[in-house]
């Protein structure tokens, strides 16, 4: 571990966005609501000990995209507000392909660089140092889209900032471009663990969820708290072709444009609550949509190569085969609010688009199961009639157990097809603790079904519900707003009825490493993307397949492909080649030992951060004097934007803005959140020049509004 100045130039994001995100943090975010007699501040208690105010944390997030690739830096800026030493563990949500490859540590004017390190091997590194006082920052993946980060040894009235750094790549749909934000670990519903005996047969189940501690925090409730972790964000797109229209549906922004291939975004109310996903959607000038994208990049003796193809639409056949349609909609408590308004009118919409001959059923679940007919029904005025009833009557509640309507959705009575097309449309946040069991059951009892998932809500769990598509052989939309519902469910639905193209290969005339290793079927407007490694990327790629029947095939010279640098395409290759293997040893296609291995190794050679490792930053002096408390918090995060927390964790709560409701929660481990007005202790008070720092703060705001305000701006 280094302690020394930047070891290299940063970009200009990544000085901006720490100041940013420090300022905000030194003056507490958004006020939040008085409790009464004590002012709205945050106590946690943990392990059964004293209360200890909560840490400050504020969030700044800048993202370059280029082309077909982004590059994304996260400033986390912890304050501790208290006059003793802290440690704070905060669970955050990335992008479900995002490839974690770095971390500083910010400590005044001392920067840690981050190594990466077997996960283990950090943890012991992370524990022994902090025990001996010195500062740390510690980064581990939970999920894939779930990770955590634990700083220890802030110092009273100190700001340390963690700046995490990962490469994702840009999302296409038709010729929509889009990239997504995700600002707040959703709460998530962890089955209960087996009781812990032993069977005439053997051991007992092992536990669905194991780690069910490392992916639960605590949660405010909105109606005692107002919002906190604020979050800045910016945008600098540089797309690669001639900019049309650039908008999000979820947040406010501004959008100024250099030149015609580049825009610049901001959010327009400066910072706002972390509490939803932010996306953002452009689209080509008319005309200039590129019909295939061919990206190649050389890095340590290799070139990494990026192929982004759209096959051409084929004719709606004059009769469509019937079909055969299970909606599967998830009403327990998480879907409270918006949420479960926007599931009910996105499975109305799927009702409408059936066609005499069809069949359909509804399944409902939360910790219980439903089927409104016992068999699949023919698509008639009564049972469409009497389905909309069911769907209208549905009210949020209970946990998530998703495993059985799954399954119930899967069980195919005629799996030799008959003519008939089979799919299931599953309408979700997904917001569980046992991803595996799914993926496993898809994997293993999908036969000639289809699964199309639907993520529903402000804060989707983005890695379930794109993966149980991909092993489905469907499609994930996500439907963020009650104003997206007909649009993105009529897109859903004309890619139901629309052909798909099958029988998908890819062939490189040259020796490859390519990923995905099989290609899935494409629906109306998807395009296929390959991401490759080879020693020198010359000759063709040959993409065939069948596309209403016919056969179809393009191929591309690679000689031709546009040559970039710092697009990341080699961690873009590396994270899908990790998420094959870790698909691969969920389903058992390789034991868990080959998998393992060759997650390791791809991690360690491109510094990943995965399950088996973690990204940690040391500081070299002890600065925490020996015998002195160290108190250790979970950080609280928002409740997503339209969850309703009644319908989450229950009415029967005590009066404090967080649950630990068992089910919902985890059922051991985690801080607890007071309210101010509840504490019958006195706290010590931080002894910082707050009157001075307030200034400063107000001084550097005002500076950034003035600079702002002289920056033209051009509308989106």
């Amino acid at each position: 571990m280094h302690r020394h100045p930047f070891p290299e130039p940063l970009p200009r994001n990544l000085l901006v966005g720490p100041l940013v995100a420090a300022v905000l943090a030194l003056l507490g975010g958004p006020p939040a609501k008085a409790e009464e007699g004590g002012g709205g501040t945050l106590l946690l208690r943990h392990g059964g000990g004293a209360p200890v105010e909560a840490p400050r944390l504020a969030a700044d997030a800048a993202i370059a995209v280029s082309g077909p690739t982004a590059r994304a830096t996260i400033t986390q800026a912890f304050r501790n507000t208290t006059a003793e030493w802290v440690e704070g563990t905060y669970l955050f949500p990335l992008p479900e392909d995002a490839a974690v490859d770095a971390m500083r540590l910010v400590v005044g004017d001392r920067v840690i660089v981050a190594d990466i390190r077997e996960r283990q091997a950090a943890k012991r590194d992370y524990e022994a140092a902090r025990a001996e006082g010195k500062t740390a920052a510690l980064t581990e993946q939970q999920r894939p889209n779930l990770f955590t980060n634990a700083v220890a040894n802030i110092a009273p009235g100190e700001t340390v900032l963690v700046q995490i750094q990962y490469q994702q790549s840009v999302r296409r749909s038709g010729d929509t471009y889009s990239l997504r934000l995700p600002t707040v670990a959703a709460p998530r519903y962890s089955p209960a663990p087996p009781p812990v005996q032993r069977t005439a047969d053997g051991p007992a189940e092992p536990d669905p969820v194991p780690d069910r501690h490392a992916i639960t925090a605590p949660v405010l409730d909105p109606a005692r708290h107002a919002p906190i972790n604020p979050l800045t964000l910016s945008v600098d797109l540089k797309a690669g072709f001639t900019l049309g229209a650039v908008t999000s549906a979820t947040h406010a922004i501004t959008v100024e444009a250099p030149s015609a291939r580049e825009r610049r975004i901001a959010l327009t109310d400066g910072a706002t609550a972390a509490d939803r996903d932010f996306e953002l959607t452009w689209t080509p000038a008319p005309g200039t949509a590129p019909a295939i994208g061919l990206f190649r990049e050389r890095k340590a003796g290799a070139d990494s190569v990026l192929a982004v193809v759209t096959p051409p639409a084929a004719a709606l056949p004059a009769a469509p085969p019937p079909r055969d349609v299970i909606f599967v909609i998830d009403n327990s408590g998480s879907m409270g609010g918006t949420s479960i308004r926007q599931a009910k009118a996105g499975l109305l919409a799927g009702l409408d688009r059936l066609r005499p001959g069809d069949r359909f059923n509804v399944i409902r679940f939360d910790d219980t199961m439903e089927t409104i007919f016992p068999d699949l029904a023919p698509a008639d005025d009564g049972h469409l009639a009497e389905a909309r009833r069911f769907v209208a009557s549905l009210e949020a509640r209970g946990g998530t157990e998703m495993l059985a309507p799954l399954r119930a959705a899967l069980r195919d009575a005629d799996p030799e097809g008959t003519g008939r097309v089979r799919q299931v449309v599953f309408l979700t946040d997904g917001a569980i603790g046992d991803e595996a069991r799914i993926f496993s059951a898809i994997a293993q009892e999908r036969g000639r079904t289809r699964l199309f998932m639907v993520g529903i809500g402000s804060a989707p769990n983005g890695h379930l519900m794109r993966h149980a598509a991909e092993l489905g052989r469907g499609t994930f939309t996500q439907i963020a707003t009650v104003d997206q519902v007909a649009d993105r469910m009529r897109d859903l639905l004309l890619k139901l009825e629309s052909p798909v193209v099958t029988d998908l290969a890819a062939t490189f005339s040259e020796e490859a490493e390519a990923s995905p290793a099989a290609l899935p079927d494409l629906y109306r407007g998807e395009p296929v993307t390959i991401a490759a490694r080879m020693r020198n990327a010359t000759g063709t790629l040959t993409l065939t397949g069948r596309i209403g029947g016919q056969p179809w095939r393009t191929v591309l010279n690679l000689d031709e492909a546009e040559t970039g640098t710092g697009i990341g395409i080699g961690k873009v290759w590396a994270r899908a080649r990790i998420g094959e293997a870790e698909t691969a040893r969920i389903t058992g296609r390789m034991t868990a030992e080959a998998a393992d291995a060759a997650i390791l190794r791809l991690a360690l050679e491109q510094g990943l951060t995965t399950r088996l490792t973690s990204l940690v930053a040391i500081d070299a002096t002890p600065r925490r004097p020996a015998g002195t408390r160290l108190a250790r918090t979970d950080l609280p995060l928002n409740l997503p934007a339209g969850w309703d927390f009644e319908a989450l964790f229950g009415r029967d709560l005590p009066q404090d803005p967080v649950s630990t409701r068992p089910g919902r929660r985890a059922e051991h481990g985690p801080a607890e959140l007071i309210p101010a007005s509840t504490r019958s202790i006195s706290l010590p008070q931080t002894g910082t020049a707050s009157d001075l720092l307030l200034l400063t703060g107000a001084g550097l705001l005002g500076l950034a509004l003035l600079l702002r305000a002289r920056l033209p701006r051009v509308a989106p």
